[in-house]
Order: C-alpha cells, then structure tokens, then sequence
C-alpha cells in the first residue's frame, strides 16, 4: 500500500486565531513564520500565496524561500520558509511553523476537505496557526482541544451605507458581482460614467491580477469590479464595498449568500484603522437586491451562526485495488463534527474511467503492481482548471494516463510541445485570452511534476513565459475595454494643433488619435467610439473629420475605378435595398421609372464629398446596377428591347413579362395568349420565356441569384419597407403562410393552400399530366410527383384540384379525371397550342419522378 507520509509530531504549540476580517490575522501568521528557522504556510489562493511570497522574499531573500501552487513551483534548494496553496503544502517536510489560512473553507463543499485535512493533520515541530473566522471556534474547540484560541477584534468600523446608484459611487470603491459577464458588463458600464475600472477575478493569473490591482492602487482608476475572490485575504485600499448581487450559483444551485459570505466581501471595505461601508449598487432597470435588517445588524456587529460540520475526505487510500481504493475514498468520517465530501472531480473521473477495459488492465498490471493504480489516481487528480466540465476532462486524462503507462512512464515531449503551442496566441478578446491562460496552467501543473515529463525546468520555463505573456495581453485587453485613457490634455492638443500628427486611419478601419480609438471608417461611414463621453466626442469628431476629407476624397477616386467585384446588392436588417462598396454601404435603390431601372440615392455619409466627386461615385454605382441587371436578369433586359420582332400581342406580353420581373399569371391573359402566332411563340422560346398551362414565365430567371435581384427590385419598384427572406436555394415547396401572392409569383412559387410550389415544377408536371392522361379519363396519381415535390399526399391532391383535375372514386380507390379549371382557365384550344408549341412536348415515356428530379436545382 503505497500512504502519505506521515506528519510531525503534534506535540506542539496550535495556535488559532479567529476573528473577521481586518484584523490583521494574515500579517501576524506571516510575522511567527519568519521568526522561525523554517516554516510552511498554506493560502486558499495562489494570488494571495504569491502575494505574500514576495514579503517574505523581501525580508529573507529569495534563495531562502519557495512558492509552491499547483501551477508554479520556485523551490531553491536552500529554501527554508513555504508559501503555498493549501492542496500544495509539502506535508512531508518538517518545518518549525506551519500556518494555515482561511480555515472556515472546511466547511466549502467543493475544496473543504483539504482544509480539513490540514487542519487536523498538518502541524510544525515548534508552533502550528490556524487563521479564520469565528464561526470556527466551535468546531476548533472539538477537534484540537489542545489548541489556544486567541479572538482578534477588527481595527475599524463597517457601517451599512445603503442602495447607490453606479454614478454616484464614492471613490474607492470596489462593485462585487459573481459571474464573468456581470464583471465585464459593470465595468463597461464604470468606463463611460467614471473613465475606468480595474478587474479581479480568481481566474485571472497572477501577474494580471498584479497589473489590473496596481492601476487601481496608484489611483489610475478609482474603481474595481470583482467577483467575491477578493473576499480571500486579498489586501487593497477599498473604502466602501457594494454589492452588485446577493446570490450566486454554487455548482449545483443559484442561492442566496450567507451572512458569513457577506461579511467575508463587505469586510474588504477599510484598512487598518480605516472605517469603511457596505452596499447595493442599482444597475439601471435591474431588479435591486438589498439586504435585510438582520444581515445589516449582523454585518456591523460581526455576529454570524458558528460552524456545525466541516467537509471530510479519507486521505489513508488503498493502492491495492481499484474497489478497496474507492472504498476508501468512501469511508465515513470518524466524528461527528465532520460530513463526507460530495464526490470531487477527482474521484468523478476514476469512476468513469474505471469503465474503460484498457484502463483498468493497465492499472492492473502486474509489471506496475499497486503503482499502476497509484498513477491513475495522480492522472484523476489534475485539476480542470478550464472548468470543461467531467466528460472532457476525463478525456484529457485519459490520454496523460494512457501515455504515462506505455514507454518510458513519460508524457511524450512532441504532444506537451504541441499542445503548447497551440495556446501561444495572444489574439482575440479578453476572454479568449483568459480561457488560454487557464489552459497553460494545465501544462504549467504537468510540468511540475518529475514523474510525468522529463527536463521539468525547461517545460516549466515554457509554460511559465506563455503564460507570462498571455497574462500581459489580457492585463491590455482588460485595460484596452475597461479604461478611458483619453485625457484633457490630449483634447485641448488635438484642438489645438488640428489633425496633421495626432489623428490616424489604420487598415482596419479604426480612426486613432495618439494612438487611442477614437471610432472607425468603414467606406464613407465614420463612427465615433460609443464609450467616449459627449465632452470628448464633440472635439473628437471635429478632428477626424478635418482629417477625414483627404481620406473621402481618396475612397471616392477608389470607388469611382472599382471593377464589378468590390459591389454588391445587400438588403438591409431594418428593411431597404443598398449598395455596398467593399463590405461598406454607400447609397439605397429607390423606385425608378420602372422595375430594371431603379434610382440611385447616394448614403448621407457621402454628403460631404465634392460635387465632382459625388458625381463620379453616382455615375459608378448606376453603372455597376446597369452591368448588373444586364448580366444577371439579361433575358427580362433583352425582352425589353424587342420592337419590331414580335407581333402587338407578344410585345405586349413582353412588356407586362418585364414589368412583373419574369413571371406572369396565365389566367388575365387569355386572350392576349390566344393572339399568338405561330412565330411569336417560337420567338419568345428562343428568348428562353415558357408559356405554360398556368403561368408565363423565364425558368433561366428563377435560379437563386436572379431570384434574389428580382426579389429586390420588386421591393424597390412597390416601395417596401420590408422585405421576406427569399425561400432557400433548391427548395421545390415552402410554406405559404405570412407570403403574399405578388412576392411568391416573384419569387417563383404558386401558392397551393397552405402551400406554395415552384411553377417550373408545377408547369413540369401539368405537361407531364396532360401527355400521358386519356381525355377525361380518371387515372392514379404517382406518389413519385408527391415525393419530388416536397408535398403530402393532401398537397398533392389541392395541387392537382388547382390544374383543373377533380377527385373521382373508381374501384374505392380516388383517381382524377380533367374537369377544366374553376376560374381564370384557359380555352382548351389556347392551351392545346401552347403547349404545342413548347420544347417539352411529347415526353410521353418519361417518368414523373425523372422529370421533377430533372429540374431540382435549376
């Protein structure tokens, strides 16, 4: 069985001292630990571990002191005193002083067990201290009766300074929130009305938390916004506390904080002798949380309900089995005073790869012995610090198991370098950031450990530089987003000296002044930055726009030499159809004298070019909306020009097929249709127009990219405010609901009842209908036409019902037989000749489903 080695002698002095915070409880444990000759102190964060490191380094040097969390390790090998996480302490060192920080956290269902274990375990040869709230004392008095008490009043007072809204917060104030987006939104929020914030949170690494606390420290900004990880012991100047929330999810539930929580974030508030206050903050129309009477009479007196339990975990572990070591970790607590952690991911990982044959035959393996269970034991302990959730993290695990069973017992060098690599990207936004700075820690947490890779100092160095510079990123990303550094002085320059050295355009767009983001130029559209406040706008914008004049000018040369590619048609989110030059707008189609003619209106933002080049752009952009009409709806272009070809009746049935933008409805044009001759229906094939039994119609015209011009300059031509989402690409069938009959014929579908179909489809299988029925003589509907039409076996029959067919029962069974249309149908003799005289006619042996299947996609 492979233990923990066991600890000191507990024969020594336990000290603990108890009180809230303020007290100065961290400053006097770090005070006994150097006054010893060696000494370990365990801290709930690596923040806070890394913060009183560099004190001691301070006052000891820093060959004599060492930092261990589970993501930094700096050991020299004469190191003497430890500061720690508490899941980090050595407890196999013997040191004169062991410290323990914040131990009410025995109490946390997720890390408490470690507190406890320290608590009850971990002890120096000479002198053993405790530090923590009072709600402790109970619970000190039962499990270490030999330990002294020793209660430390706080130095000032906190006083309940009511609900404020976020402009008038007082200076040095910290807003407390509990979750990433709440930080972020307040802090934007702090950056329009008070110039900036700083940001804490616990998933910051070290040296950003550093960063972002020292602006606020040096008075850059005079506010902070954090998550409650600065109710952990850390020490900043904060006068007045508000609390932007009172509950936060715990990892299982959204609940109300505890009184003891409260105080442990209100106390932040004063320093040293320094009163300090409490508080809400309003956020606009957020709904206000407020304390109740109680929890303010109980904040201001320090009084809080005392621990019951704390969380217990077994730490003498079984190696000789996969069930005796999960029995183990199963074992009841042995008092009373202690309650059986809930199952940490730890064991949550064993669980589920214990299901994996190839894990356990490993684990199992007679070569490794208990060490093959010991060594997935440390697999299942690498922390999630992403918080990817168990599936994946099991996953992860996995692999570092499965290669720290195969070889030579090591995590191979070119995976670690890759994965790496992976993550040394400094781009993106701040949470991008942090999210990468959370995944080197998993690596910086394997490079620490001598069993798993080789060369842990240069692996250890990697990580430690990635991170170091993903830290400063975020810290300028953070500062970037949350800090307005635009200052009066640099205002009163820029109004001063005028634009010449103090305003920039880069590549992207964004229109800088002394290197700060003043707004963007995208085409001929400026905007300003909306986080600048209206003093600052005012004589920003005066600036970028007597520089931005050389600039427009130049775009407009630009845009007037453009080729075809850098336009495009693109309809606008709140309804318009608009030209857009390299991704930017710069002007709106309105109506024209007809519907392939539309009118140009040059954007606003265009205004304030020269009348030389205004006209310039104009004459480019009709010029792009001619090629185009011309090149993508070029049948209804040529249509349009036929004079003396046709007979009267087919001219104007070309005048009335361009107005309507290629489609027609055959019913009104009975006679015109019959007036027909032979030639001008040939003709008007050759021009690629198909007269069919119920529309007339160009199927050239009907592709997605003609559809969707035809589409735009109907909604242009009727002066349409908003414009329905064209049907897909290859669709045969759509839902009609919330069409309109006009954009559905312009769009190339007929509405059938709560349908509408494609009339290339419909007019396919009319004439596929009529070549192979028999007169009046009933026949079977296939179910292939339903199939290919994308239509039910309803669908179908109103479908057939609308082509002049009627339902008849023969046999039991419904066939149709033609009957003639009910309304708007054609002479028999019109449509006898028209169909005649289509190409389609006389496919007589083709199949239905092979003649809809033909015409999907066109």
């Amino acid at each position: 069985m492979i233990q923990r080695p066991a600890s000191p002698s507990s024969a020594a002095k336990v000290t603990a001292v108890l009180g809230p915070t303020n007290t100065g409880k961290t400053h006097l444990a770090v005070e006994r630990l150097c006054g010893h000759a060696s000494g370990i102190m365990g801290f709930p964060l690596r923040l806070l571990a890394r913060e009183v490191y560099d004190r001691v380094v301070a006052a000891k040097g820093a060959h004599q002191v060492a930092l261990i969390t589970g993501e930094e390790k700096i050991v020299p090998p004469q190191a003497r005193w430890f500061l720690c996480t508490v899941e980090s302490m050595p407890l196999d060192r013997e040191v004169a002083f062991v410290g323990i920080d914040e131990g009410q956290l025995g109490a946390d269902p997720e890390r408490g067990h470690v507190f406890t274990d320290r608590l009850l375990r971990a002890r120096g040869c000479a002198e053993t201290m405790i530090l923590g709230s009072e709600t402790l004392k109970p619970l000190i008095r039962k499990l270490l009766p030999e330990a002294e008490i020793i209660t430390r009043p706080r130095f000032s007072t906190l006083a309940y300074a009511g609900p404020k809204k976020l402009s008038r917060l007082p200076r040095r104030t910290a807003i407390v929130a509990f979750t990433a987006a709440e930080v972020y939104a307040i802090a934007e929020m702090l950056r329009r009305q008070k110039g900036g914030a700083a940001v804490v949170m616990g998933s910051l690494s070290p040296r950003t938390r550093n960063a972002q606390v020292a602006m606020y420290q040096s008075g850059e900004v005079d506010y902070l916004v954090a998550t409650d990880a600065i109710g952990m012991g850390l020490n900043m100047d904060i006068a007045h506390v508000a609390f932007a929330g009172l509950g936060k999810f715990d990892g299982k539930r959204q609940r109300r904080l505890t009184l003891a929580e409260m105080a442990q974030i209100a106390g932040r508030a004063g320093r040293h002798q320094r009163d300090g206050t409490f508080g809400t903050v309003q956020l606009g129309a957020q709904e206000q949380c407020s304390f109740s009477p109680e929890e303010i009479e109980g904040l201001e007196a320090h009084r809080f309900e005392p621990l019951t339990q704390l969380v217990w975990r077994n730490h003498a572990l079984d190696f000789s089995s996969l069930p005796r070591l999960v029995a183990t970790m199963d074992a009841r607590p042995p008092r009373p005073e202690l309650v059986r952690a809930d199952d940490a991911l730890d064991l949550a990982v064993l669980k589920r790869l214990a299901g994996e044959p190839w894990v356990m035959e490993r684990a199992g393996s007679r070569l490794l012995g208990e060490r093959g269970l010991f060594r997935l034991w440390q697999a299942c302990s690498l922390p999630d610090y992403r918080k990817t959730g168990v599936e994946a993290h099991t996953r992860l695990v996995a692999r570092v198991f499965r290669h720290l069973t195969e070889g030579n017992g090591r995590l191979p060098a070119a995976w670690i370098a890759a994965e790496i690599a992976h993550l040394d990207r400094v781009t993106g936004d701040f949470e991008a950031i942090a999210d990468r700075i959370a995944a080197v820690r998993t690596w910086t947490y394997i490079a620490h450990r001598p069993d798993w890779v080789d060369s842990t100092a240069t692996w250890a160095e990697r990580t430690r530089a990635l991170e170091d510079r993903l830290s400063d990123a975020l810290h300028a990303a953070l500062t970037q987003r949350f800090v307005d550094r635009r200052t009066a002085v640099l205002l009163k320059d820029l109004k001063a000296r005028g634009t010449d050295a103090l305003v920039a355009i880069e590549t992207d767009g964004a229109v800088a002044v002394d290197g700060e983001v003043i707004g963007r130029l995208d085409g001929f559209r400026f905007t300003a930055d909306a986080a600048a406040r209206a003093g600052e706008q005012r004589l920003l914008l005066a600036a970028a726009e007597r520089h931005l004049v050389r600039e427009l000018a130049h775009r407009a040369r630009q845009l007037a030499d453009s080729p075809a590619g850098d336009f495009a048609l693109v309809a606008g989110s709140k309804g318009g159809q608009h030209l857009h030059w390299r991704s930017a707008r710069v002007a709106t189609l309105r109506k024209g004298r007809d519907a392939l003619t539309p009118r140009v209106e040059l954007d606003r933002a265009l205004t304030s070019l020269g009348p030389d080049d205004r006209r310039r752009v104009q004459q480019r952009l009709e010029a792009f909306v001619a090629e185009a009409t011309g090149r993508v709806l070029a049948p209804l272009c040529t249509l349009a020009q036929l004079h003396g070809e046709l007979s009267p009746p087919a001219r104007g049935l070309g005048v009335q097929l361009v107005a309507a933008l290629g489609v027609l409805d055959c019913a009104p044009l009975a006679e015109q249709l019959a007036g027909l001759t032979r030639a001008d229906r040939q003709a008007l094939a050759r021009l690629g127009v198909r007269l069919g039994p119920q529309h007339v119609f160009v199927p050239a015209l009907l592709r997605p990219e003609p559809t969707r011009w035809r589409l735009a300059l109907w909604a242009v031509a009727q002066d349409l405010a908003e414009l329905p989402a064209a049907p897909a690409p290859g669709r045969v069938s759509i839902a009609s609901d919330g069409f309109s009959p006009e954009f559905l014929a312009v769009a190339g579908f007929w509405r059938v009842g709560p349908q509408a179909v494609r009339i290339d489809m419909v007019d396919r299988l009319a004439r596929h209908i009529h070549d192979r029925r028999n007169g009046r003589t009933p026949f079977m509907p296939d179910p292939a036409w339903a199939t290919s039409l994308g239509l039910s076996h309803d669908g179908l029959a109103r479908l057939l019902r609308a082509l002049g067919y009627r339902p008849r029962l023969v046999d039991g069974a419904t066939q149709f037989a033609w009957a003639g249309r009910d309304q708007g149908a054609r002479p028999a003799a019109t449509r006898q000749s028209t169909e005649a005289a289509s190409p389609d006619a006389g496919r007589n042996g083709a199949s239905p489903f092979a003649i809809l299947a033909a015409m999907k996609g066109r």
